[in-house]
């Protein structure tokens, strides 16, 4: 997600209270069972409501993995209901008496799990799921749920994110799930360590497309008019990186580097008026990879949201750009795309294992930003550092060190300019070449895979020859900002209360 935009609202939240509160939840929803269930040689138990993340603690579920979601979606018109299955294929980690799937809102209507009904109970967020058998541990089983979903189910975060899950157009819908709004959206296992494939069908009006993750496989004309679209995602996607849009789009193709497809999904009026920043993805795609190694996927575009939504959102090979980010000046534009394009590399296909490790997305999409913006008209990247560093320890203060965000604080400065300090400050330690050099193993070793801050810090300590835990840690953990190398006259400002 990029935004370089003044905040408009501030919170506080107190983490302890907020952690206190999910794991009461998670013990009442995963507390012992009178009778568990029998399967082979050991007794089921219910699955874990939560993942135990720091930030979201009841985010993701336990006992399970997900092999494929498949949607099947009956799009009406915007802001109304419609309805909705979501099928999961999964495989137990344990025996299983009962699991949760992420679920809010949205009207339930069945719950089948291997074809036969079972027992299921609305728990806040939580889709609490008795099999009509238990399931043992290794056994592939199918979950379908059906309900009527509502279109006009949006949160809102006081940081960066602002309003967030179905985002309305003029006539349809984008999707913005990050952070954990694919729960509105879908039942799902929500959680960025957490990805599987997903398989969309999803039937429009006359007149009306749709766009999803990954390639277009079918689009079928029904006897009543309607038309039937099905797409692939390809790859393994997190739930927060899910995008489904309908409206009245134009779909434009072209091709980067060695043969990539391209295709932007345009508003049918904005097609002229967003070409002019639409047709430089080749290029950013092709400064990236010199940087970067190859484009992690098979595909890639812009969706363009006629929308009011304040920022942009890196959703696996189409990134969602806000109409507003492509009407205004060549350098605010570009960098947006460039950041969102990044992701694509960092946060996409290698995904984060905990929302503390956020820093490793979002300061990897902040730091090429800049740098392409340096040598493209924008501002100077050293002197952009510069300012970060002289309000470093404010943001420690304000938002959390870099890789300790606290939950009302995980999208505020620390996160992005703040987090790319960490990256300019390794720079400057170990040299440009190395640093390069410990970028392209970052996204060579962890393509399509999850990783941590640890496995990062590891990672460049093998490459530089060095131990850098020393330096790294108090750079991402530390409550005050260290020595900047090879700037001793950087000075941190004092902390304002």
């Amino acid at each position: 997600m990029s935004t370089f935009r003044t905040h408009r609202r501030s919170a506080r939240l107190a983490l302890a209270t907020a952690t206190a509160t999910a794991i009461t939840m998670a013990a009442a929803l995963t507390g012992p069972v009178s009778q568990a269930a029998s399967v082979g040689s050991g007794a089921a138990s219910p699955g874990a409501a939560g993942l135990g993340d720091p930030i979201f603690p009841l985010d993701g579920n336990g006992g399970y993995e997900v092999s494929r979601y498949t949607l099947d979606f009956d799009w009406q018109a915007p802001k109304t209901p419609f309805e909705a299955s979501t099928t999961i294929k999964a495989t137990a980690t344990q025996a299983l008496s009962r699991f949760n799937l992420d679920f809010a809102g949205n009207t339930l209507h069945t719950v089948t799990v291997d074809g036969q009904s079972a027992d299921a109970v609305r728990e806040g967020d939580e889709l609490v799921i008795t099999p009509a058998n238990a399931l043992a541990r290794g056994k592939a089983f199918t979950v379908k749920v059906t309900y009527t979903a509502d279109p006009t189910q949006i949160r809102h975060r006081d940081d960066a994110i602002e309003d967030y899950g179905w985002i309305p157009t003029p006539d349809g819908t984008v999707l913005y799930p990050q952070p954990n709004g694919a729960k509105m959206i879908f039942p799902s296992n929500d959680h960025p360590s957490r990805r599987a494939p997903i398989t969309f069908h999803i039937t429009t009006p006359a007149g009306l497309s749709a766009v999803a993750n990954g390639k277009l496989t079918g689009r079928t004309e029904q006897a009543d008019g309607r038309v039937r679209w099905t797409y692939d995602s390809e790859q393994p996607v997190a739930a927060q990186l899910a995008q489904l849009a309908i409206g009245k789009f134009t779909f434009v193709d072209s091709t980067g580097p060695h043969g990539l497809p391209i295709r932007d999904v345009v508003p049918d009026d904005l097609v002229a008026p967003t070409e002019q920043y639409r047709k430089l993805t080749a290029d950013h795609i092709a400064w990236l990879e010199e940087r970067l190694g190859p484009y992690p996927f098979n595909r890639y575009g812009l969706l363009v949201g006629d929308t009011d939504l304040g920022v942009a959102l890196e959703t696996n090979t189409i990134s969602l750009i806000p109409k507003a980010d492509l009407l205004g000046d060549r350098v605010s534009a570009e960098r947006n795309l460039v950041h969102e394009l990044t992701h694509q590399w960092t946060g996409d296909s290698i995904g984060i294992k905990t929302w503390s490790d956020l820093w490793l997305s979002e300061g990897h999409a902040r730091y090429y930003e800049r740098l392409y913006s340096e040598s493209h008209g924008g501002d100077s990247f050293e002197a952009t550092m510069k300012t970060a560093y002289a309000n470093h320890d404010q943001w420690r203060h304000d938002y959390g060190a870099p890789a300790e965000p606290t939950e009302p604080n995980l999208f505020k400065r620390m996160r992005y300019d703040g987090s790319t300090l960490v990256l300019y400050a390794l720079r400057e330690q170990v040299g440009q070449e190395t640093f390069g050099k410990i970028e392209r193993a970052w996204v060579t070793k962890y393509r399509g895979k999850t990783a941590s801050t640890q496995d990062f810090v590891d990672l460049a300590s093998k490459v530089a020859g060095e131990d850098l835990e020393g330096f790294l840690h108090p750079w991402l953990y530390g409550a005050t900002t260290p020595p900047m190398p090879g700037h001793p006259d950087w000075v941190v400002n004092p902390v304002q209360s």
